[in-house]
């Protein structure tokens, strides 16, 4: 198993190019199961969800073809297409529910497995099993997988007014695929809002899709009786954009984000700028300048466009140094602060009460072996294995390489002293 070694105490500087967003491509390469012309995604991250989800389509029958090192991805749904997502290739993944809503909406009927992923919490995908109910169809959950089909006598969805009990995103974007093949008009209320949802409905849109009102808490959705292929170019990652501009807040050093996205960061870079890290955007730039040691900040995660989940470990790693004690606030996933005995490992001072964390900064982590146990917690630990003085080895980094690409390629392009060993 893979392990990470890295030597802290190195100030970073030069560019990074920030790849496409993991949680836009995985529901637009779902998306091409809509249709039976070819789809081309590009500025597709090579990520090992990516590689999965890219399995799982070549098991229904889906002709995948990569374009080049850098270009992008090719699919061709035009069949014999089997509908179905067994557990053995989703188990590791809970992404793999969005093949749900396309399946069901272009061929009737699906069997998908209850999906896996990081430990960080309950992720029910009853409200999910709820909207495409709404729509239509008939759904159980039987050892382990959700069986759904159209009624005896009825070939497409039907258009409905969804109200999800909360925000979820993927069931936003499980919706919004199946929607734009249903009859009639359907409307999401209480739609997310986060940026990777109006990429996503861009590409449908594309495709021949009548959307209105993406990128907004009410999604307006006029089914078509089908869809055609399109490219569409994945957005940019704004959680490792973000990612990155931790570990150089916390670092020192002056660093750019090439096709990073700051609109789509603006909690984050706010709480960043009261650190007193300088940061300066453009049109496809982020530039992060950083010294000394960094004031310790208080956030409450929320849904976009408040401070991401995503983002809660990585700043958390950031106020571990910091001068001053912060307040943590996690108000999504019930099971979030696994990183924080690993953090303690390095010598952070962090108490738990809950769904908060209290941060007391201290002057210097030192490096210590310490153990990834979900995706946003690798991250942390790299950050603060950045600062830590002497040796860190952070162990199970395949958590890591489900959501970044090449981390530690880009880390040490930029005078990062990081290197993946065996």
């Amino acid at each position: 198993m893979d392990k990470l070694r890295i030597t802290g105490g190195r100030p970073l500087h030069g560019e990074i190019q920030v790849s496409g967003a993991k949680n836009a491509a995985l529901p637009e390469v779902c998306a091409t199961l809509l249709t039976d012309e070819p789809v081309t995604l590009t500025n597709v991250p090579r990520l090992r969800d990516i590689a999965t989800m890219r399995s799982l389509l070549d098991h229904m029958g889906v002709k995948t073809e990569t374009h080049g090192e850098r270009a992008g991805m090719g699919f061709h749904a035009a069949g014999p297409i089997k509908p179905e997502a067994p557990y053995e290739l989703v188990k590791t993944m809970r992404a793999s529910v969005l093949v749900l809503g396309p399946l069901l909406a272009r061929f009737g009927h699906a069997r998908v497995s209850l999906p896996g992923g990081c430990a960080i919490g309950a992720r029910p995908v009853d409200q999910h099993i709820k909207g495409l109910q709404a729509m239509g169809a008939d759904i159980v959950v039987e050892h382990g997988y959700m069986v759904a089909r159209l009624p005896q006598g009825r070939s497409r969805l039907k258009g409905a007014r969804i109200a999800t009990d909360m925000v979820t995103v993927t069931g936003t974007e499980n919706f919004l695929m199946a929607a734009c093949l249903a009859e009639g008009e359907t409307v999401l209320e209480n739609a997310a809002q986060e940026p990777e949802i109006p990429d996503l409905a861009e590409m449908l849109i594309a495709m021949g899709a009548q959307i209105e009102g993406h990128g907004s808490s009410r999604i307006h959705i006029q089914g078509v009786e089908r869809l055609h292929g399109c490219q569409h170019q994945v957005v940019a990652d704004r959680i490792e954009a973000g990612t990155f501009l931790c570990a150089v807040a916390a670092t020192g050093g002056d660093v750019v984000l090439r096709h990073g996205r700051a609109d789509h960061l603006e909690a984050v870079i706010d709480k960043l700028r009261d650190a007193g890290a300088t940061i300066e955007a453009g049109n496809g730039f982020i530039r992060i300048r950083s010294e000394g040691r960094l004031k310790a900040q208080g956030f409450r995660t929320t849904e976009y466009p408040g401070f991401p989940t995503d983002m809660q470990a990585q700043f958390m790693a950031l106020n571990c140094i910091a001068h001053g004690t912060s307040t943590v606030t996690e108000t999504i996933f019930e099971n979030r602060f696994m990183h924080v005995s690993e953090l303690m490992r390095l010598g952070a001072r962090i108490q738990i009460d809950g769904k908060v964390a209290v941060v007391e900064g201290v002057e210097r982590l030192s490096g210590a072996t310490v153990m990834a146990t979900d995706l946003r917690a690798s991250a942390s630990l790299v950050i603060a294995g950045l600062v830590a003085d002497g040796e860190t080895l952070v162990d199970r980094i395949y958590h890591l390489d489900r959501g970044y690409d090449q981390m530690e390629a880009k880390l040490r392009a930029i005078g990062a002293a990081i290197e993946r060993i065996k």
